[in-house]
């Protein structure tokens, strides 16, 4: 399994990966080409599930399937889009204060109130939508897998240090370009694919337009948050359509 296919899954999910020590900088660049590849990942082992709690009903069955997709990721990014609504909120327009705040790893009533939003859209739509299909469960993680990495490409990277840093300035801009071209054009081939591309393409701008008047870029945490709103709006919008 190549190098940066590794850290990738090591990055974004909780899967037992272990890496042969620390990798180089261009390595950790390239893993962000492989995003998408972990949103088809994802996608397979959330479909497992949903079989596997078909004859339990729709309720426990949605259930299953997103306490697992929390377990999976780790619940990385939900904690990347509350401390952006902590901030959002509590910076009162203001970049520096707004920064502060994404930084402080307290859980405020905003950041509280977002994630429980955000899951309540989650199961509800997949109320919906798995008696019906489960190409859901690949369309949403893979949506998100290619909002996040376009993100990182378009969008400068703000907060010195860390590992989005280094993923910003190492990336593979050329490469990258065609990995998302031809990620989108996967999401046209699966079943509603077209409205899934739809949302995550609305969604993504206009994220980035508030992160860019706000903060004149992006952080780790926004570029989380923008991966769950994401995946969330696809989920909606395909609950919305199916209905």
């Amino acid at each position: 399994m190549p190098l940066p296919l590794l850290i990738a899954v090591q990055f974004l999910t909780r899967l037992p990966v272990r890496l042969p020590g620390m990798p180089p900088p261009e390595a950790v660049g390239r893993s962000v080409l492989w995003y998408p590849v972990v949103g088809l990942l994802l996608g397979g082992l959330l479909s497992l599930i949903a079989w596997l709690g078909a004859g339990s009903g729709v309720f426990l069955q949605a259930a299953l399937v997103l306490a697992g997709w929390v377990m999976l990721t780790g619940g990385l990014h939900l904690d990347g889009l509350a401390d952006t609504a902590d901030a959002w909120v509590g910076g009162y327009g203001d970049r520096e204060r707004t920064l502060a705040i994404m930084k402080d790893p307290a859980c405020g009533p905003m950041g509280v109130l977002a994630l429980l939003l955000t899951l309540l859209l989650k199961w509800s739509a997949l109320v919906v939508l798995l008696p019906q299909s489960s190409s859901c469960l690949w369309l949403a993680p893979l949506a998100g897998r290619l909002a996040l990495p376009w993100l990182l490409l378009t969008t400068a990277y703000v907060r010195p240090g860390g590992l989005g840093e280094l993923l910003s300035r190492h990336l593979p801009r050329a490469t990258l370009r065609g990995v998302l071209v031809g990620g989108a054009v996967l999401l046209l081939l699966l079943p509603l694919g077209g409205f899934a591309l739809i949302a995550t393409a609305a969604i993504a701008l206009l994220a980035r337009r508030a992160f860019r008047q706000r903060l004149g870029g992006t952080t780790g945490d926004t570029a989380g948050a923008l991966l769950e709103l994401s995946e969330t709006a696809v989920l909606v919008v395909l609950a919305l359509v199916a209905h």
